[in-house]
């Protein structure tokens, strides 16, 4: 632990001379050693080997199978559609898989192409990727780590390491610093540089102590290289459906087939017969139907700004329970920002929203004060001197104009043991009038005061004056706000650096801090009314990161908050068991922010990860769902993730999962339709087969019915308009198949129903033509007619049915007949398709049907409503006894 020594001990166990630095021939031999100082790319799959990856399920398997069943009874067309879905599926996952693998590119980017090294005694710049540990680093401001460092020297040196810790401002270093603890956070080793990070301010020199893979950065890229892709809760549920229909398939066949035999029918029939109600009950159009409707919810989320990279992601932010969130840039604002204002004994909290906010006379002179002693803009510059600046701005007093007003004729700088800064400037339309002009920490501040400003009065200081002051800081403090104080005083002359900050007139304090977003409470409460709970995930320290989340009502409880070193100090299983128990973690490393997300999904839990840094790209990568930040995010985080912000707003967050809710919904609502669809095309075939009749549809009916008529509403229900209780529903259980909560009940009674209609139309149709199918009377006439009577009530029940498919409990007049017009045009569609078959003569004969007069289409309307009917009757009774209608179905 380079951190924990000192840096006599450091040059000599890296064998580095810090005055001349590595020879040409050491320089080499290191690079022989430790490679090159970039990051290892991840190998890269081919393209088969992508595409081939796609088709390895077991839906997909029963497709092909039902395809060559499809061409070994000749139906050719049937084959090519089977064939098509599987290949545009394929295609789609191809493509998404290799625009989703971008995270090691973007790690590679992040490396500095230069850097300022010391070889053989003299400075030279060279490519970053030549440098090795052991090389003596010269660090200045604006310029980026080439590789983790170990500081010699230092002076007023600040990085931006937000990328890496998530704190809000850049961190102070000290070379002199070391550190006694061996876990110690990133953020809090002073006396370290990190690879990627930016040097803001002063300077510094160091010397490498890892680089390429052994830095921080770069065990960040090791932990993206492993692979980890688990399946989707859709993926699975789709998986288990596909192996238990597949089952179901063989069993029906192969019953079939016994039965016939049985029964001394001719086996060749009986095998065909068999086939035709196998591939009758697999749902061809299943995963197309998926596609299109994780398709549609990915564009319906683009223009809610957020971008999903992977289809199946949209389906799992239904299932999402558990919301780990980063705090910087995230649930905050990412800008220092003043929001309390202490002066003459009066505390005035500020509302950050206001443009513009008036102040008092002594107020106003401690902004005056602390803008005219810094070096920022309004947008550039130290994240605590801008918020000065903005504040200034927002009082009236812009930093251009106080500039031109009050010329800045000398300075103080900051330095890190003084924590002070003090300027020196004239008032040119009053000559000879100076003013110094000094902020910084409290306590150090007050020891150069001898009288305070109150009132608009300058006042002698006194130890009562003064312990309220630092009463106050401490109080400022505790609610996690970063104190600062200033001072002023007046002079004739010009004075040296030596006696600005002497006999100081102290004149207030303000408090700032990174404020929350502020539509960001009203989503927290949301998802806390739809089950989901929503941690914090944190590099800033404990006492901040649990101000923020009190305030946004993620924790209201110290003891809810937890570092990354008690972490350390906690037993992995003592961890895990206890994982719920906590709503904030601060401090935390990469490495920790995976084992907070690994500890959640062990106990059962969908846990999305939201953030924007590259500490955050390996917990984005294993969470179930990965959000990034599309607005502040790093190349990085938007790499691993599988859903992207584009207004890195944490409320799009929760849209998300409530579309996440609905797109599951619709795609439970088609899998089960499209199951009572075929079970009743599987039913109608074997009963008529176990009671010796005449099949009451031939092999071209049912795959017409099968691909087209009940497709066209499966897609509907698909996008059916999502359910306005969806987010006031706990979130589904991860283990749940899609027939729990009495969904195959449903599927069984819908496909009964369908079926048995089928074959009392069939019945019916010989029965009117003088036949008698109990008594094996019948003609091939009236079979013809029969089976038209029978093909239009299948399709018929079927398109009725999907309306009462909408809501597994409301009736279809609570959820409104005409809201979903898809499925009212789908439902037409269908009639008229099987109007064209069965009246246009040569689509007749093909289908072996023909034209039914009046009173016969009356009678398969009549029968084709009567499940739609019962299944509303069903609900009612449903609603009768239980009165919560958000239950956990669509």
């Amino acid at each position: 632990m380079w951190y924990t020594k000192s840096s006599e001990e450091v040059l000599k166990e890296l064998n580095t001379d810090p005055s001349r630095g590595l020879s040409q021939k050491e320089v080499e031999e290191r690079l022989q050693k430790y490679g090159p100082n970039k990051l290892k790319e991840k190998p890269k799959k081919s393209i088969w080997k992508m595409f081939f990856a796609q088709i390895n399920d077991t839906m997909i398997y029963i497709l092909l199978v039902a395809a060559l069943l499809s061409i070994f009874m000749g139906d050719i067309a049937e084959a090519i559609i089977i064939l098509v879905v599987v290949l545009v599926n394929a295609v789609i996952g191809m493509i998404q898989e290799n625009k989703a693998e971008q995270a090691m590119e973007a790690l590679k980017q992040l490396t500095t192409p230069k850097a300022i090294v010391r070889r053989n005694g003299e400075l030279t710049e060279v490519n970053s990727e030549d440098i090795v540990p052991g090389d003596i680093i010269e660090i200045d401001a604006g310029r980026y780590i080439p590789a983790d460092i170990r500081l010699l020297e230092s002076s007023n040196l600040q990085i931006e390491e937000s990328a890496l810790t998530g704190e809000s401002v850049p961190s102070e270093k000290n070379a002199a610093y070391i550190s006694e603890a061996e876990n110690t956070p990133l953020g809090d080793r002073a006396n370290m540089a990190f690879m990627s990070t930016l040097a803001t301010y002063g300077r510094g020199t160091g010397v490498v102590v890892a680089n390429a893979v052994d830095s921080e950065i770069g065990k960040i890229a090791k932990i993206l290289e492993e692979d980890e892709n688990e399946m989707t809760p859709l993926q699975r549920r789709l998986d288990d459906f596909g192996k238990k229909l597949g089952i179901l398939c063989i069993a029906i066949a192969a019953l079939m087939v016994a039965v016939g035999i049985f029964q001394d029918r001719p086996w060749q029939e009986m095998f065909i017969t068999a086939i035709s109600l196998a591939v009758a009950a697999i749902p061809e159009g299943l995963p197309a139907i998926v596609a299109i409707v994780l398709a549609m919810g990915v564009t319906r989320m683009s223009k809610q700004n957020a971008i999903v990279k992977k289809l199946p992601a949209v389906e799992t932010l239904g299932s999402v329970n558990i919301v780990c969130s980063d705090k910087t840039g995230t649930l905050t604002q990412n800008k220092m920002t003043i929001v309390s204002l202490y002066t003459s004994e009066n505390m005035h909290q500020l509302d950050v929203d206001l443009d513009e906010i008036s102040g008092d006379e002594d107020e106003k002179k401690l902004i005056e004060t602390m803008v005219l002693s810094s070096d920022a803009t309004t947008t550039t510059g130290d994240p605590t001197e801008i918020a000065m600046v903005v504040m200034g701005s927002r009082m009236g007093l812009r930093k251009e104009e106080l500039d031109r007003k009050f010329r800045r004729i000398g300075e103080k700088p900051f330095d890190s043991d003084r924590k002070l800064m003090s300027t020196l400037t004239e008032d040119p339309e009053n000559p000879g009038h100076y003013t110094v002009n000094t902020k910084g920490a409290t306590d150090n501040l007050l020891k150069h005061c001898t009288r305070a400003y109150i009132d608009g009065k300058v006042v002698p200081m006194t130890e009562e004056i003064k312990n309220d002051y630092l009463q106050k800081a401490e109080e400022m403090s505790d609610d996690a706000l970063r104190v600062l104080g200033a001072a002023f005083k007046e002079t004739d002359r010009v004075i040296e650096t030596e006696e600005m900050e002497k006999d100081l007139i102290f004149i207030g304090l303000a408090g700032m801090i990174d404020p929350p977003r502020t539509e960001v409470k009203g989503s927290i409460d949301l998802a806390h009314k739809a089950g989901i709970k929503c941690i914090m995930i944190t590099g800033d320290h404990k006492n901040t990161a649990f101000a923020i989340a009190r305030e946004l009502g993620i924790a209201d409880s110290i003891d809810q908050a937890l570092t990354g070193t008690e972490i350390d100090q906690m037993p992995e299983e003592q961890f895990d068991k206890d994982i719920e128990k906590f709503r904030v973690f601060a401090r935390v490393s990469p490495e920790h922010k995976v084992k907070i997300v690994r500890a959640f999904k062990k106990k059962g839990n969908i846990v999305s990860m939201t953030g924007d840094g590259v500490n955050d790209a390996p917990s984005l990568k294993f969470a179930d769902i990965g959000v990034a930040m599309g607005i502040t995010g790093t190349d990085v985080s938007k790499g691993a993730a599988d859903m992207i912000l584009t207004d890195d707003n944490f409320t799009t967050i929760i849209h998300a999962i409530e579309e996440g809710r609905n797109i599951y919904s619709n795609i439970k609502k088609a899998v089960i339709f499209l199951l009572s669809c075929n079970l009743g095309e599987v039913i109608s075939i074997f009963v008529s087969v176990l009671l010796g009749w005449p099949l009451p549809l031939i092999a071209t009916q049912i795959l017409w019915v099968n691909l087209i008529t009940d497709t066209l509403p499966a897609l509907a229900l698909g996008v059916d308009p999502g359910d306005p209780d969806a987010m006031k529903r706990k979130p589904r259980n991860p283990k749940e198949n899609f027939f729990a909560n009495g969904a195959a009940l449903r599927a069984v009674i819908g496909g009964m129903l369908i079926g048995i209609l089928t074959l009392a139309a069939f019945v019916w149709g010989i029965k009117e033509r003088g036949g008698d199918v109990f008594q094996g009377i019948y003609t091939e006439e009236m079979l013809t007619y029969a089976r038209t009577m029978a093909f239009v009530v299948l399709a018929g029940t079927q398109l009725f049915y999907s309306l009462s498919m909408r809501h597994s409990i409301k009736s279809i007049f609570q959820v409104g007949i005409f809201k979903n017009m898809y499925l009212i045009g789908a439902i037409i569609i269908g009639f008229l398709l099987q109007i064209i078959v069965i009246n246009i003569p040569f689509l007749a004969e093909a289908f072996g049907v023909h034209a039914l007069p009046f009173q016969d289409v009356i009678l398969v309307l009549g029968f084709s409503i009567i499940p739609l009917i019962a299944n509303e009757i069903i609900k009612a009774i449903q609603r009768i006894f239980d009165k919560d209608l958000t239950d956990n179905e669509p």
